[in-house]
């Protein structure tokens, strides 16, 4: 089996293979491309940011800098909206509902790599998907860790570091992100 097989299918992948790098190497170029447009350029921000994503609803709006690793495995929905300096480790899909919010500097990662020492020398990577709900604020310099899913009616704080799974209505903040209070559906 090819390497950027065994990384589609979510197996243990030697992340300097050639398919693999050249997948890599085409995001960072659509996404230099991207982040070259002038911010009076909106209409060519977003036909850029469509070129690069799998799939996309309607309403989005994507500010420079932003940087991935495929780009076709990040699906986001209606009324997307993120701000500077996102980050997107796509090698796994990363599915992003409806009215999401993501502030500045925030990285989502779908890739880890091996906890022993040799498995790293080995350059081995494997894919973890994530998905995000509807209605979530993600604060600014969020960090969200391979393979967690993040529920509905969902904020997290600023500066967060979520590991673990979010469930619906919740406000999570800190390092790691805990719960610190369940949110009503329908109030600010």
């Amino acid at each position: 089996m090819r390497e950027i097989e065994k990384l589609d299918n979510g197996e243990w992948y030697y992340f300097l293979d050639d398919e693999v790098v050249q997948r890599k190497a085409n995001a960072a170029k659509l996404c230099q491309e991207f982040n070259e447009i002038s911010a009076t350029e909106p209409e060519n921000q977003t036909s850029k940011i469509k070129e690069i994503l799998g799939s996309y609803g309607k309403n989005i709006s994507v500010q420079s800098r932003f940087n991935c690793d495929n780009g076709k495995n990040i699906h986001v929905g209606n009324d997307f909206l993120s701000n500077y300096n996102l980050t997107i480790l796509d090698i796994a899909p990363v599915n992003i509902g409806n009215n999401v919010m993501i502030g500045p500097n925030v990285d989502i990662y779908t890739v880890n790599h091996p906890m022993t020492a040799k498995g790293r020398r080995e350059y081995l990577g494997k894919g973890f998907p994530v998905t995000i709900g509807n209605d979530v604020w993600i604060g600014g310099k969020v960090s969200i860790m391979p393979g967690v899913t993040i529920g509905n009616n969902v904020v997290i704080a600023a500066g967060a570091v979520v590991t673990k799974d979010v469930p619906d209505n919740s406000l999570v903040g800190g390092v790691p992100a805990k719960l610190i209070k369940k949110l009503d559906e329908d109030n600010n």
